[in-house]
Parts: structure tokens; sequence; C-alpha cells
């Protein structure tokens, strides 16, 4: 095959040409190669034809770009410096849009679709190789395409692999992506000039690289006057400040300039504020992953050609556009690294973005806007200085920039990991396991992820993709849209099923948070992003098999239609009314927004949810995004894996009350009374125990003692005693009450009486001869009366207490000891009311230091009773002097 590529004519005045000689010896040594370039270098434009140009490089070269913009405009970008048009020699395949042709040599493409060609073919035919574009940005497709490209060189070790990288992480990657092959050795391609040898350690992929142009850049700070962030978001006067701030610098310069916000609403709000502000003196444009190709490609290029190729009438980034008004594109981070916006000198920074995060407590995943980290506050303020002097602009202060994080959080640590779980699976490593990820998948989110799955039959109890789940990973979508596509044709027909999908498929926020309102107004063409989807309802239309398209309903009402495809989509978000808030399948607990037009429905599918805070949240905490309406018929259907029947019973009062509940997951459904089985019975008791111990089931005074024996045995002897903690008691329950719970069952009551026999079940043979020997429940006591003894609580560590009256105890000198002698007996010497005199352990020194005392107190105020001078002398007694 012909490769018509003039490296020498496209690189001109590109630095990263000086490391082609370094590129081509590290894929002819190790066949993988790690480059590390500042952003606006030239690494996107001139290392896919570079690497289609390496000897033994047969087939297509496919390179990832991490969003779609990005990838539409640098196979524009290189259409234009070849000299053909897009889809010849160059092309581009995204969701929903692709331009390739038979004689295609370079094909960029999103990590998403090359994730899917790999699942679906692993040996990749036709491709000669892969370049891995802007690896650092670290979505979690990226990683896994990194990942399944490392394990597949060890198997297709004459696939070169290419990642690059705009940060200093490219060490990292060097070591994961170093595989079999020939150590380049000292001189080899490694140690060559634009190389950087030895990064990432022996046996790693060679780090090829350029030092940064060092164009002079100034960097401003200007701190706004008010909060950059509350509650709700971005506030709208920080806005106005970042509007004012670039508005100033376009009036006093007349350059170009890029703004970065988070996204579409701060985007939106800022062009306006700019329009108002510059008038006809500037062009003032939107970019951002929810405006359409030709909206995006005017953004990038400065033309609304879309598709064109060619060189005529581009803005390409070699000139200053001189003679026309300045440009300022407000932009997302998607302008950050992963394509060139032309033109640029000045660069206007929020140093915010957005990330995903996952409440895994209400089961939502969401973007949440925070501070951007500094390094890529860095790549952005590098945009300013690609093509000379430049000016970046960081809105707030040197000290808060200072503490910004270093690097963006990975998304895989914060993402829903639903469809990567099932993309690992069918690539025969359920969980990741085993695969070369940059950093592992969190196991909490990975384990939710793999229980959506299995709920949708998607994996096997061993994480093993099924049949099913290699038929939902063959649509491009998350697996919970292709199940509701598949499922939802044969039920709402095929089309109405596509368009739901590509409604929610979409991610555009809804106006009301009505998606049967959304739907008609994008059918009707009153949405501006009516086209995309459209097109993307299309493509999904596609993937229905005929036999789905047979078995369709015709004429299912649309407010019918979006609730039954929303929840087979999120059968865990089902939802029932239940006073003021809805109760989702899942057992997340959410409100509608005020005046929501759904508010009058007992049942809804919900598609999204999100946090919210103060009173428009209520207690639940969050709030419905977006949801049509349900039937229960639809519910059930629906989530139809989470319907059950439950017997539950509930132990009080000595008895036991039952309920048969009928639950769809969280949602009560029916109760009906019922007479509790067995199980539901020992279930019931047990939780009893658990939660009061032994005091829990209304023991009499007879059995709470001998708990306290038992309690103090154990804990003194160990085994053979048992132990009678609350959950040692629930989990023997069968052993020592299942007499007593079987009758519960037949609807007899448990007395306090039944307890004290059943806890002697636990006594250990024949050692239970002895327990009343080791512990007495009365002890004797000189007067030849005997008393019973208090023992302490479980899980005290007081003494056993013996009360009993003084003159009883005349002459007995060695204090009382059980438990073999290990335990000593607190003794309380009762005055003959009965009130305390004393509190001891040593008998001997009180009738010899204390007794004086007392019987000089006491002799007077009980003269009826003896009080001798000599107590060890005198006969131990209960009876008064005139009695004896």
């Amino acid at each position: 095959m012909v490769r018509p590529f003039d490296l020498d004519r496209i690189g001109r005045d590109l630095p990263f040409a000086a490391a082609l000689p370094a590129l081509r010896g590290a894929l002819a040594a190790k066949g993988t190669a790690v480059v590390q370039a500042p952003p606006g270098t030239g690494k996107t434009t001139l290392v896919p034809p570079a690497v289609a140009s390496v000897d033994g490089v047969a087939g297509r070269v496919v390179v990832t770009q991490p969003r779609r913009v990005a990838a539409r405009s640098a196979a524009r970008r290189l259409a234009t410096l070849t000299g053909t048009e897009i889809g010849t020699v160059v092309g581009y395949s995204v969701r929903g849009d692709s331009l390739v042709g038979r004689d295609t040599l370079v094909e960029f493409v999103t990590p998403g679709v090359l994730v899917r060609r790999l699942v679906a073919d692993p040996d990749l035919p036709g491709i000669g190789a892969v370049v891995l574009d802007e690896v650092h940005e670290r979505d979690v497709e990226s990683d896994l395409a990194f990942a399944l490209l490392c394990e597949l060189r060890q198997l297709r070790d004459d696939l070169p692999v290419v990642a690059m990288s705009a940060t200093v992480e490219a060490g990292r990657f060097a070591r994961l992506l170093g595989g079999p092959g020939p150590d380049p050795g000292a001189g080899g391609a490694g140690a060559g000039a634009g190389s950087d040898a030895g990064t990432g350690g022996a046996g790693a992929a060679p780090v090829v690289g350029v030092p940064d142009p060092g164009h002079p850049l100034e960097v401003r700070y200007a701190p706004a006057p008010v909060a950059r962030l509350d509650a709700r978001g971005v506030t709208d006067g920080f806005l106005e400040h970042v509007a004012a701030v670039t508005a100033d610098e376009v009036s006093s310069g007349g350059a170009d300039a890029l703004v970065f916000l988070p996204g579409v609403r701060e985007i939106d709000r800022v062009v306006r504020s700019l329009t108002a502000r510059l008038g006809d003196r500037a062009e003032v444009l939107p970019l951002h992953g929810g405006l359409d190709a030709a909206a995006q490609d005017r953004a990038v290029s400065g033309t609304g050609r879309g598709r064109g190729g060619g060189r005529g009438g581009s803005r390409v980034s070699g000139g200053d556009g001189g003679g026309t008004r300045p440009r300022v594109v407000v932009s997302t981070d998607l302008a950050e690294s992963s394509l060139t916006v032309p033109g640029v000198r000045v660069v206007v920074d929020a140093c915010l973005s957005r990330e995903p995060r996952r409440d895994a407590a209400r089961d939502m995943t969401g973007l949440v806007t925070v501070s951007a980290s500094r390094d890529s506050c860095v790549q952005r303020a590098g945009r300013a200085a690609r093509l000379g002097p430049g000016v970046a602009v960081r809105c707030l202060s040197e000290d808060d920039f200072a503490r910004l994080p270093d690097h963006r959080t990975p998304a895989i640590a914060t993402s829903d990991l639903t469809t990567f779980a099932l993309d690992v699976a069918c690539w025969g490593a359920p969980r990741g396991e085993g695969l070369a990820l940059p950093d592992p998948p969190p196991a909490g989110e990975i384990t939710r992820a793999q229980s959506v799955l299995e709920g949708l039959g998607a994996l096997d109890a061993r994480g093993r993709a099924t049949a099913r789940g290699r038929e939902l990973a063959r649509v491009p979508a998350d697996p919970r849209h292709a199940r509701a596509l598949l499922d939802g044709a044969p039920l709402v027909g095929r089309r109405v099923a596509a368009e739901v999908v590509a409604l929610l498929a979409s991610g555009r926020r809804s106006p009301a948070g009505d998606l049967v309102a959304d739907l008609q107004a994008l059918r009707g063409g009153r949405a501006a992003d009516s086209g995309t989807w459209e097109r993307e309802a299309r493509r999904l239309e596609r993937f229905v098999g005929s036999a789905g398209a047979g078995r369709g309903r015709s004429g299912v009402p649309v407010d019918e239609a979006v609730g039954v495809v929303v929840s087979l989509a999120h059968p865990d978000r089902v939802a029932r009314r239940r006073g003021g808030q809805y109760t989702f399948a899942s057992g997340t607990g959410a409100v509608l927004p005020p005046g929501s037009a759904l508010a009058g429905h007992e049942w809804l599918a919900v598609a999204e949810v999100g946090r919210a805070s103060g009173r428009a949240a209520g207690e639940a905490g969050a709030v419905i995004r977006a949801a049509a309406a349900l039937d229960r018929e639809g519910a059930e259907r629906a989530a139809e894996g989470l319907l059950d029947d439950d017997e539950t019973a509930t132990f009080s009062g000595g008895a036991l009350t039952g309920r048969r509940i009928r639950r769809l997951g969280a949602i009560e459904l029916s109760v009906t009374p019922v007479r509790p089985g067995p199980a539901a019975a020992l279930s019931a008791v047990a939780a009893a125990v658990r939660a009061g111990g032994l005091p829990g089931l209304g023991p009499d005074d007879d059995a709470l003692r001998l708990w306290r024996r038992m309690a103090l045995a154990h804990r003194m002897l160990g085994a053979p005693w048992p132990d009678v903690s609350a959950d040692a008691l629930a989990d023997r329950l069968e052993e020592w009450l299942a007499p007593e719970v079987n009758a519960l069952a037949r609807g007899a009551k448990l007395t306090g009486r039944d307890l004290g026999p059943a806890l002697r079940r636990l006594l250990p043979w024949p050692e239970a001869t002895r327990f009343d020997e080791l512990l007495p429940d009365r002890l004797k006591v000189p007067s030849s009366s005997s008393y019973r003894v208090d023992y302490p609580e479980p899980g005290s560590d007081e003494a056993p207490v013996l009360a009993v009256k003084l003159q009883e105890c005349f002459g007995w000198t060695s204090s009382p000891r059980i438990c073999h002698g290990r335990v000593p007996v607190t003794v309380h010497l009762l005055s003959p009311a009965g009130r305390p005199l004393a509190v001891t352990r040593d008998l001997e020194f009180f009738w010899r230091e204390a007794y004086p005392g007392v019987r000089a107190e006491m002799r007077g105020r009980y003269p009826r009773h003896p009080w001798p001078e000599d107590p060890m002398a005198a006969e131990p007694t209960r009876r008064t002097n005139p009695r004896r």
C-alpha cells in the first residue's frame, strides 16, 4: 500500500519533527514507545503519519482522541496538511459519525470505539498500529484501551503501540507498556536525540519527547471579589468576573482568547455576557461536547464547513488571524490538551473543572464542579504561548493556585464502572484483574457494577460474561441502555425504543425533568440538539434485530412508552410515592423539584437523580432530575428480578406477629398478616436477643440470675463454659431455645420462667454437675442461714455481692470466694433494719479495725440486738436479745 505522507512537509515548523528519528528507532527496537511532549508541539499531527510510514506497519493506524470533537479536528487537520479529502487517506470514527474509506491509512477514533473493537475481535484485523493520544487525561475508556493493548502486545508483538502524554507521568506508562521484545541496549532507540533514555526503567517502553518550545508566557492572577463556588455550583458573580477579565484582555490587546470554564451552563452565561460587553468587536464562540459537529468545528477551525477537506478557507494554527476581528472561544477542558484552538495568544482560566463523583449510598453518579489541578492549569496556560509570546490570566490568587491539587483524579476512581465491568468480563478479565491498568478500580464500585450486570443477566455468579452480556456489549451504549433498547423494542417498537435510548444516552439536561416532554420537543425539532438526537436514534435502531421489530407493539402512547423504556434501563430506579417523597427500588429516597409536572403520579421511572441541598431536597437529600410516568404493571415487568415475597416476624410481649410482604426491591407492594413459620420465628427471636440480650425476651428473676452466673463462669474460666453475650445467644438460639421457638410459631407465648431451664441447655456436660458448686446461687453464713448472691451484669468487671446482717457473721474471719477461689465475694454487712453498715472483702480486718466504731454508734440505736465487745467469740444469730 502506497503511504503518501511527506513528513518533511507535514512537520514543517512543528517542534516534534526533531524527535521523529528517535520514534522510528524506538519502534524498530521495542515495538512500543511513549511520547511525552507539551501541547502544541505537533505530536498529534506528526506521530500518526510517522508510525504509518515505519517499515513493517501493514495496515491502518488507529489513533485515539479522548473526545469526538478532538478526533474530527485532528483528522481534518491531517487531511488538510496532506492535501487529501477527509475520509480518503485520513478519516475518523466516533459515536454516530464516521468518515473512512477502503484506502484510509490513519483513522482517528475515541477510546470507546477502540475498546468496542478490541472486545469484539481482540486480533484487531486490518490494524497495523495503534496510537493512544492524551493518555494523561485518565478517563476510564482511555485507561482500559491502554490496558487491553498492553495485554494484546503479548500475543501480537507485530502490533506497534505508541502512548502519548503531555505530562510528566510518561515514565509510569512506559513501565506498563514495556513488554516482550529485544532490549535496545546502549545506544539503542531509547538513547538517540529527542528521547529520554531510561525513563521508566529497564524493560520499559522507550520515552521519546521534545522540550517545550519556550515562547515567553506571562502569567497573571486576577482573583474575584466574590466566591467562586457555593452550594449550587459556580456563582453568577464569579462568572461575571471571568467575563470582565476576558473583555478587558481582548479590548486592550486585540488578540484571540481562549476561556476555560467547567461546564455548559457556565459557558452559556459567559458567552452572553461577553457578547454584550464586546458587541461586534469580537466573535464569541462556545466550545463543548454538547454542540453539534458544525458548531464545534467552527470554534476549533474558524470555519463552519464541518467536514470540509483540503487547505483553502481553513483557519489553521499557524497564524494570528491578522486583519480579522479577534475570536474568543469559551470552552470546557476539551481545549486543554486534546485539540488546538488556532491563533490563541490569551488564556483566561477559571481554574475549575468537572469531575465524576459516585454517591454509593444513593447509587448516584454525577459531575461535580471542583478546583482544577495545577498540572491542568499549567497546560491551559501553555495554549497562549504555542505560537509566540502569550498571556495567561488565572481567576484566583497565587496563594489559592499553590493550594490546588497536583494532578487530576483518575476517572476510574470516581466513575460509574458498569460499562467497564462488562468490557473486562467480555475480555476475559473479570473485575479487571491482571490487566495493566494505571490505577485499579475501587473494589466497592466494581462489586456494585457487577451486581447491576448480574441483574441484567450479563454476568454469571463468577463474574464471567454470559451470552446476554456479549449481546449487550455489541450495542455501543451503556449496558443498561442496551438492555432498554433490546428489551424495549418488542414492547413499544424498535423506533420508539431507539428514540428514548438516544435521549437517555445524550446526556442532555432535561429543562423540566419530564422526559416525555423532552422527547416530544426533540421529535418536533424544537430542541437545539434535535439533529444529533435523530442521527443517534437511527444508529441505535440498526442494532435491534428483526425479531424484536416483529414483536413491537404499534400505537403505544408516547407517555407510556417512555416510562417503559426508562424503567428497563434503570429497574433499580423504579420509584413509588410515599408521602412527600419517592422511594426507589434500590432503597434511595428522592423528591421532585417544586412545580414538577410529574408530581401527581404514584409511579415513576427515573433516569437521573442528583444531589441537592436545602428545602428542595427534603430529608432525602436527592432530587429527581429526569423521569417519566409509569404504572405498577410496567414497574413489576421492568424490575422483575427484584420482586420478592418475604415473610417476616416480630417478637414482642412474649408473642410473635407475622407479616407476608410483597416487595419490589425496597418498595412495599402489599402486606398480609400471617402466622409465622419456624424460620421466621427463629429469625425474629434471634433479632430480639441480638438487640437486647436475654432481657429482650422478658426473663423472670431466676433466669436473669442464672444468666449472670453463666456470664461470670465464661469470663473467669473460659471454655467450655458458654458465652452468653447477646450475639452468642442469638447465634446458638436453636441449641437452647428451639422447643420454645417452635411453640411460638404455633401460637404459644414465651413466659419468663421458661428461660431458665432453656439456658441450662447450654451448660457443658459433665461440667454442668459442678456449676452450682462453682457459682452458687446462695451462700451459707455462720448463722446457718443462706442468702442469695447478687451477681454482676454480663460485661461488668464488678465482684459478686452477698448482703447479710452483721450479727449473723460473728466469728466469720475468712472472706468468701467462689469459682475455684478465683473470685472474691464482696460482703455488705447490714444493720438490723437492713441498711448497709460496711462493705468489705476482708472480714478479719473489719472486725479488728472497723467494728468497734460501728458498735459504738449502733448499740444505742438498736439496743435489743447484740453488739458484743468481742465479735469473734460471740454466737452468730438472727435474733434479738430477749428472744435469745
